[in-house]
């Protein structure tokens, strides 16, 4: 799997020695549920997660550089850290009905981390990925209503809102809540 970087971010494959603070991310209740899945109970659970779920080359461990705001979590030795997660879902695998040469991004980030650009910054990393290196011509992306900050990062990446409402029957939470669909055409940057 290649890393992706810019000056404040990496995206790189997660590891099975990120599952301590992958489960102190994701056990805090106000995480999971705004991305449609339960917070973690255990560090087992969220290792089980980083095995079956996060190990594919569409995947990725957001990587802060540098030490966090006084923070004290799983640093590695050249001082960065996990604070979240963004990847894509191919045709078959997303929750929207997306064509052959599409997908649907989707992505989180630790409370700590919120309104900081991180979550706007991994997502510009991911679509330029997916259109120069992977050839997709559309992304898509959904977001609960009651979680207008993740459509305020869509939009600041280029997404429009399609007017489209959908109800994501493959979340583990949240799948009888109505999302709004999000979209970015190949030719829209």
């Amino acid at each position: 799997m290649r890393m992706i970087q810019n000056d404040r971010i990496q995206l790189r494959a997660w590891c099975l020695d990120d599952a301590a603070v992958l489960f102190r991310h994701a056990s805090d209740p106000e995480v999971g549920p705004r991305a449609g899945w339960p917070p973690h109970r255990s560090v087992e659970e969220s290792r089980e997660i980083i095995r079956t779920l996060f190990s594919n080359d569409h995947t990725w461990a957001i990587v802060k550089s540098g030490q966090a705001d006084g923070e004290r979590q799983a640093v590695w030795p050249d001082g960065s850290h996990v604070v979240g997660c963004i990847g894509y879902y191919l045709p078959g695998e997303s929750n929207i009905d997306i064509g052959p040469n599409d997908a649907e991004v989707g992505y989180w980030v630790a409370r700590p981390y919120w309104n900081r650009g991180i979550a706007t910054d991994a997502l510009r990393l991911v679509v330029d990925h997916c259109f120069r290196q992977k050839g997709f011509q559309t992304l898509w992306a959904d977001y609960f209503p009651d979680n207008p900050a993740s459509g305020r990062v869509m939009q600041k990446c280029g997404f429009r809102d399609t007017g489209l409402v959908n109800r994501c029957s493959r979340l583990q939470l949240g799948g009888d809540k109505p999302v709004r669909i999000m979209r970015l055409d190949r030719n829209d940057g």
